[in-house]
Parts: structure tokens; sequence; C-alpha cells
């Protein structure tokens, strides 16, 4: 499991484990937090291809999907 720090989400680099569309590194481009300080709205843009995808940030910490860092 990835430990992740909310506030430091913006600009992490992540990697896929399972890449799609050779689509394989990625950097969170935007986040958004509510009044309460909880992530509302976190975007992942891919380095190569610039597509941009919006993902429930929890789903960061499963190391089935996701590494930290590009590797």
């Amino acid at each position: 499991m990835n430990r992740i720090n909310p506030q430091k989400l913006l600009y992490s680099k992540w990697t896929a484990t399972n890449p799609n569309n050779r689509e394989k590194h990625f950097l969170i481009s935007e986040v958004e937090f509510n009044e309460d300080g909880s992530v509302i709205l976190c975007k992942l843009e891919a380095v190569i291809t610039h597509n941009e995808y919006l993902i429930d940030w929890p789903d960061l910490k499963d190391k089935t999907k996701w590494l930290q860092g590009w590797k």
C-alpha cells in the first residue's frame, strides 16, 4: 500500500502497472480540495500523450495498479 499525503499530490509522479495506449508515466496535474481539506478532484496527465484522466485519489494506494515515481 502506497502512503500518500493529499497535500503533496500535486505534481507527484506515478507509474501505471498495467499501461493502456502506451501511457505508463503520469503526473498529477490538478488537485481540488473542499472546505474540510478533503480531496474532491484529482487529475492525472500522461507524460507522453498529455491525455488527462480523472481518478479517485485513494486508488493510487493500490500497488497492483500504481507505483509511486517513474519506474
